[in-house]
């Protein structure tokens, strides 16, 4: 029996044992590794069709493939496999699961379970007694929720265990939140605890979107201010009204008499599906979140929404008495129902949800066309074109540098970029041919008119940038010669001087400092030290060559000629030293070469 027959004998066996109850079963490789979960309503059912049906796609084909053990685990309902199959699918990542992309911790709003509760917000869901709102999908919805609550009420912030023991032994001092306002001194007995436990009353009810309520309250307290004549704190309560009203128009997008809706909304393309999940109290949308799940076995619309829904489940802990749905998920839910909304005030909800989770993969695509077209070379040009205020996009840039020592063998460096990156088969080095002594200026005036004259009578490309390596003086000369060849108009030139970065433009004296981590700094200070590398080593080599030259000129009877032999053959002195008079011979001749031998080896 093959291999194979035998592990699908073996397979089968195990599908006979297992349960028609509800339960998560596992799919492991030859390996012992995890490579599926899944959840069933009927367990043996579920896992038999895996090898019983012809499956369409060729992952889930492979997938059977691979299937070497199976292991279940039995639970009360469809619901508690759903969340345990989602607990399983995060811990273990199997490869051939549906992925959900964004796993982040998302944030929480917390009244803490104490006497005068902090509230603030967290990431970590403790069960220690305190209330929990969220989660959120912004930190900025959290901080904004929170300014709010700080307008409104005077709470504490302090972590101090304000029992009563501590508070009255008077273990406490007041803190600068006290001294500015902030905070009342509940630390030092100074806030009634009544008014206090009023108004974290009130922030759970904005919390839950009870907006309505709070409002009413706060409205019969500013009358009766009033009424007690005290209008400097009815004005005070007048403005955190306004300030609600403020927060409830914003906040309410249908009609108010919709309360506690959970909306779940679904679309898919090859590769992903995206789901989008909006909670709604008394009209407002108090929360709002778009999945994206990869798809690893080509899964329909509907495992993707139940993969949602189970998502959502687990962070929420219990989901809405009614869950609008754009169609019946293959799920049951203990303590809510489905409805598939057709008009009405519910059926605009589930539109709205509909193009938040559009928004959301067009954006999506949006931003992978952007990184497609656009490669990073690209994007760092458009940064420079800005940077340095650029007409044209800097697709090839030519940067110059002289190299002298006290005058003497004077040369100059050109190095070229193009789309940012230097294309070393471009770079030219030049001798300094009209300029003696050392005069920098002069040198950089010869190197430029002869490189763009030239390309301009041989019809060649001309670059976007020229980069001048000096401060004004330099780029003064550069200048001069691009305005005598008329091609000022056409290249835009800049200057930078070492000391501080500083880039020079024509006639502006004010110079312009880029962020030291700028890409576009960054970009110029590589052209200036790869000018700088070319020019020195040009330098050198010519030094050496020449020191060379006046060497081998001490030898009777050797001319400029057989000089010219010895360097091409030897390039160095000490090679031209150490070598026999058989391969001086071979190069220079029987006559020469014993005098060139004998020079150099005469003590020996």
């Amino acid at each position: 029996m093959s291999k194979d027959l035998q592990r699908l004998e073996y397979l089968n066996t195990k599908i006979k044992s297992l349960p028609s109850s509800p339960g998560v079963y596992q799919y492991f490789n030859e390996d012992g590794k995890i490579i599926y979960i899944g959840k069933a309503k009927n367990l043996k059912k579920r896992v038999a069709s895996y090898f019983t049906k012809q499956h369409d796609y060729g992952k889930t084909r492979v997938l059977v493939k691979k299937i070497a053990e199976i292991k279940h685990i039995v639970v009360d309902t469809e619901e508690d496999a759903l969340l345990l199959e989602n607990n399983l699918i995060k811990k273990y990542q199997p490869r051939y699961n549906i992925l959900l992309k964004d796993d982040k911790s998302f944030p929480w709003i917390v009244v803490k379970n104490e006497r005068f509760p902090r509230v603030f917000h967290t990431r970590n869901f403790i069960r220690d007694g305190s209330t929990y709102f969220g989660p959120y999908t912004s930190v900025g919805i959290v901080r904004t929720m929170l300014d709010l609550f700080k307008q409104l009420y005077p709470l504490r912030t302090c972590k101090h265990n304000l029992s009563k023991e501590n508070v009255e032994q008077g273990k406490f001092k007041v803190c600068l939140e006290y001294h500015i306002g902030n905070c009342k001194g509940p630390c030092i007995d100074e806030y009634s605890e009544e008014i206090y436990n009023e108004h974290i009353a009130s922030i759970k009810e904005i919390l839950k979107g009870n907006i309505s309520s709070v409002l009413k309250f706060m409205k019969d307290i500013m009358m009766d201010y009033a009424s007690e004549l005290e209008f400097e704190k009815a004005e005070e309560v007048k403005n955190k009204i306004q300030l609600l009203e403020s927060h409830q128009s914003k906040s309410t997008i249908v009609n108010p008499k919709l309360s506690n809706l959970d909306v779940f909304s679904v679309i898919e393309d090859e590769k992903a599906g995206y789901v989008n999940f909006m909670r709604v109290v008394n009209g407002s949308v108090i929360q709002s979140h778009t999945m994206e799940f990869k798809k690893r076995l080509e899964e329909t619309k509907q495992d993707i929404l139940v993969s949602a829904i189970s998502e959502m489940q687990s962070r929420l802990t219990v989901l809405s008495r009614e869950i609008l749905v754009p169609f019946k998920p293959e799920i049951e839910l203990k303590n809510s129902m489905f409805l598939i909304p057709k008009i009405g005030d519910k059926k605009k909800l589930l539109d709205l949800s509909e193009r938040n989770v559009k928004y959301y993969r067009l954006d999506k695509l949006k931003q992978q066309s952007i990184i497609k077209k656009e490669p990073r070379e690209e994007r760092i040009l458009k940064v420079m074109q800005s940077d340095l205020r650029l007409k044209e996009l800097p697709r090839h840039i030519e940067c110059f540098d002289n190299s002298n020592i006290q005058g003497t063998n004077p040369v100059a460096a050109c190095v070229v970029f193009k789309n940012g990156k230097p294309s070393k088969k471009d770079y030219r080095h030049f001798n300094i041919k009209t300029v003696e002594g050392p005069n920098d200026f002069a040198s950089m005036e010869e190197v430029v008119y002869r490189r763009y004259k030239r390309l301009s009578d041989e019809g060649d490309e001309l670059p976007q940038l020229v980069v001048i390596d000096g401060g004004k003086g330099q780029l003064g000369s550069a200048v001069r010669i691009l305005r005598e060849l008329d091609l000022i108009d056409k290249i835009a030139v800049i200057g930078i001087a070492k000391r501080l970065e500083e880039i020079f433009y024509p006639g502006d004296p004010i110079p312009l400092y880029l962020d030291k981590n700028s890409e576009s700094l960054k970009i110029i200070q590589h052209l200036r030290n790869e000018a700088h590398r070319f020019g020195i080593t040009f330098h050198r080599q010519k030094r050496s060559i020449n020191f060379i030259k006046s060497d081998l000129e001490n030898i009777p009877g050797i001319g400029q000629k057989t000089i010219e032999q010895l360097m091409i053959k030897f390039k160095s002195l000490n090679n031209i030293k150490a070598s026999t008079i058989e391969n001086l011979e071979a190069v220079i001749g029987k006559d020469k070469a014993k005098k060139v031998y004998s020079w150099y080896n005469s003590s020996k």
